[in-house]
């Protein structure tokens, strides 16, 4: 009976995952970043509890083939291949601790591995019966940390924004708008907001700030440089975080951060750590995604366009010497201190899935 039932959740996990790929596959309206990673961890969490595996190496190869599996459904979305990271991370740590290895060691023995790379290849076929347990139970506490990183990004909105600045954003970001609304409580300033044509979602940011009675102004994007020198702070969400501090972020902003950059106007990037990735900007372009002309010349205009070829990307790069501080939901730093985060989040051996 109970192999039945075995049986018929792993069906049901499969039927899950099955949809939450073909959500990231499909155009349009996708999940955002946070609901992307929680709908990850979720999964993956019930991958551990109703998975057929007896050790924690068979656990990482299921955690790695269904890892592989999501990635590939949308590779701009980093968080999913981030959050699959952070399990297996998770699962090394938990089998570690059943070992009875700690945390110190372990550290000895990463910088014992730079020495004599890879002479360390740690065994995971030993059977321990608490750890579906003891993992389940850290990836429950991964999911509740999921949910408080906006508030906690917000947090630090009035160590940031002081009283009469001018602060400036592009496009609409669900974390700048909380950070931005949380300082309004008890500060007065004026936003203006870069429109980032052609989607024009900065329309939808300013109307969300105005709500909130704080000034607001909505320009076009060809106005940046023009109206940077009366700017106190530039404030900008991003997609991805890459390994090297640098950003893949919503098209537009990198001619932001040049013209920030310029006039010597602080950059601040308010983006969660579940954004942070251990890849680099790669020659395969899977961070690079292109949409449809369609907003910037109508398929109605049918002479120009059989004579010319438009690309529409979603994403701009944004070098790390652009950016003056992320603030994340464990506090603000600079893009340098990326790699130290990085080692504490992700494994090296999971750089690629």
């Amino acid at each position: 009976m109970s192999a039945v039932a075995a049986t018929k959740k792993e069906s049901e996990l499969s039927g899950q995952i099955e949809d939450f790929v073909a959500l990231l596959k499909r155009g349009g309206e996708r999940p955002r970043s946070e609901e992307a990673a929680r709908q990850t961890v979720g999964l993956l969490r019930r991958i551990v509890a109703h998975g057929r595996w007896d050790n924690a190496g068979e656990l990482m190869d299921l955690i790695r083939k269904e890892g592989r599996r999501m990635t590939a459904a949308q590779p701009s979305e980093t968080t999913v291949g981030n959050m699959v990271r952070r399990v297996l991370k998770i699962i090394r740590e938990e089998y570690g601790r059943l070992r009875g290895r700690s945390e110190e060691s372990d550290q000895q023995e990463s910088l014992h591995k730079l020495l004599t790379s890879g002479g360390l290849n740690e065994d995971f076929n030993t059977h321990y019966s608490p750890l579906r347990a003891n993992v389940i139970e850290a990836i429950s506490e991964l999911l509740i940390e999921l949910e408080g990183t906006t508030d906690n990004i917000a947090m630090q909105a009035l160590e940031h924004i002081h009283s009469n600045e001018v602060i400036m954003t592009i496009g609409y970001s669900h974390t700048v708008e909380a950070f931005l609304k949380e300082a309004a409580r008890k500060r007065k300033f004026h936003v203006i907001v870069a429109e980032c044509a052609p989607f024009c979602q900065g329309h939808e940011m300013a109307v969300r700030l105005a709500k909130e009675d704080i000034e607001t102004t909505v320009m076009s994007d060809a106005a940046i440089f023009a109206v940077m020198s009366r700017v106190n702070k530039v404030i900008i969400g991003t997609k991805t975080i890459l390994a090297n501090g640098a950003l893949i972020a919503i098209s537009g902003t990198h001619t932001l951060a040049l013209a920030a950059k310029h006039h010597s106007t602080p950059l601040i990037v308010c983006a969660p750590m579940f954004k942070l990735t251990p890849q680099f900007l790669n020659e395969e372009d899977s961070f690079h995604k292109f949409v449809s002309p369609q907003e910037v010349l109508p398929f109605t205009e049918g002479e120009i366009l059989s004579k010319v070829n438009v690309h529409c990307p979603v994403f701009d790069y944004v070098p790390p010497e652009l950016i003056t501080l992320f603030i994340s939901n464990i506090g603000g730093n600079a893009p340098s201190y990326i790699y130290r985060l990085m080692s504490e989040l992700y494994h090296p051996d999971d750089r690629e899935l």
